[in-house]
């Protein structure tokens, strides 16, 4: 039998958090688990002086992890990380003023102040400028992101902005030094969703624009490949049950997965509506029942909880996490950037995840890991395990609790993308 031959091997950390539970041992701690990677995937998580036994190690590039922890990359579920512009005058403005005293001002507000902003933008720009703000997530451990559309609320814009998902999926502009000096290395996997119903246009009806999504973009999306998921915002003022129906039935025909925006400000039944079509995940949930709760949980549905969205527009309702833990649910932890609410750091959410909504430290690095990926419906990441991509993170810090003690730090000395070192600064090579 032909020994396996290791091309990569993280050598001698202290520790290593493989997310794959067991009794006692909730994100899978191994003292000492060195990992040898071939290729894109895990060989094993052992022992050096195991792996040594097991695996030919001679053409391995070895990166020396002494007393550094290892931990699976963060997936990203839920994010708006395509758009342009800024809407910093707005924030600013937010921490003194009214929101109608804002608009009295002539500053411009919300998602149809990002879509004005979104159109004018080149497909190039709209590139650039997430590309940055993914070096900065791959920096900070991030190693998968879903990317929405949702900015353009057209036609045309809807398909730019999936195109610039694509482009920054294979990014082979990289190549020809168009992406800032801190991205041309590695961008973080891009999962594309759209989600042209985000909101209404202004100058559309809301029944002539759900007729645009089911009739034009939708096909149109799908003939060009450009998304994976299908989305909808359901609150009031936006979509209300009917509509989503319509958009979501619409793109399950045609063989998009489907995730929903639900109850963030208002119960509309969004979280039953997930249930019902066999959505893949839920996302907010502010104001999620229990009797929802235990829908989703049943149906198969991951929540997907931004603590870091609710803080940036101080969201007047918390989401119950512990209730929907206890009702069974699987629950993912995401940054939701957007222009509303701008962090790069998985790490931040999980502190504030802890910190604000009760979250251990176990179950917040479980659903910044596995519950992300099981929210984009992938099964080859978000833990450490033979077989799985190798994406994986090198913290830089004496103990795991220290990632949600230290407030604002980031933990990640190097980033291993797909089982290649993606970005590192002062690693032992």
């Amino acid at each position: 039998m032909t020994t396996p031959e290791v091309t990569l091997i993280l050598k001698d950390p202290a520790e290593t958090l493989t997310c794959i539970p067991s009794p006692g041992n909730p994100i899978g701690r191994v003292s000492q688990g060195s990992i040898a990677i071939q290729g894109a995937r895990i060989l094993g998580v052992d022992r050096f002086d195991q792996l040594a036994q097991k695996y030919d190690l001679s053409g391995a590039q070895i990166l020396d992890c002494t007393g550094k922890i290892l931990a699976p990359g963060f997936v990203d579920a839920h994010t708006h990380v395509v758009f342009g512009g800024s809407r910093v005058r707005e924030y600013a403005l937010r921490m003194t003023h009214t929101p109608a005293e804002i608009r009295a001002l002539g500053v411009p507000t919300g998602i149809t102040a990002s879509m004005e902003m979104t159109r004018a933008a080149s497909e190039d720009e709209l590139f650039h400028s997430a590309a940055s703000r993914l070096a900065a997530m791959l920096r900070h451990g991030t190693t998968t992101v879903e990317s929405k559309s949702g900015y353009g609320l057209s036609l045309a814009h809807e398909l730019k902005m999936l195109r610039v998902n694509r482009r920054l999926q294979h990014h082979p502009e990289r190549r020809r030094n168009e992406v800032p000096p801190q991205s041309k290395d590695a961008l973080p996997h891009i999962v594309s969703t759209f989600l042209g119903a985000h909101a209404f246009p202004p100058d559309t009806s809301p029944e002539s624009y759900v007729d645009e999504i089911i009739h034009q973009m939708i096909p149109a999306v799908v003939a060009q490949y450009l998304a994976e998921f299908c989305d909808v915002y359901i609150d009031e003022g936006y979509f209300n049950l009917e509509q989503a129906r319509r958009v979501l039935s619409a793109a399950r025909e045609t063989g998009l997965k489907l995730k929903i925006h639900a109850d963030q400000y208002s119960a509309l039944g969004g979280a039953e509506l997930a249930a019902e079509l066999g959505a893949v995940s839920a996302d907010h949930l502010n104001h999620t029942t229990p009797a929802a709760m235990r829908k989703l949980a049943n149906a198969g549905v991951v929540g997907v909880l931004m603590p870091l969205i609710d803080f940036a527009v101080r969201h007047p309702q918390a989401f119950d996490a512990r209730a929907m833990l206890d009702a069974g649910m699987t629950i993912a932890l995401a940054t939701d950037i957007c222009p509303g609410g701008w962090t790069e750091s998985m790490q931040l959410v999980m502190q504030f995840a802890c910190r604000v909504h009760g979250f251990s430290p176990e179950e917040a690095l479980f659903a910044a890991t596995v519950g992300g990926a099981r929210a984009l419906a992938l099964q080859d990441r978000g833990a450490l395990a033979p077989g799985l991509r190798a994406d994986v993170q090198v913290w830089d810090i004496p103990s795991f609790e220290d990632v949600i003690y230290r407030l604002g730090h980031n933990a990640v000395l190097g980033v291993v993308l797909n089982g290649q070192i993606a970005w590192g600064k002062g690693l032992d090579v």
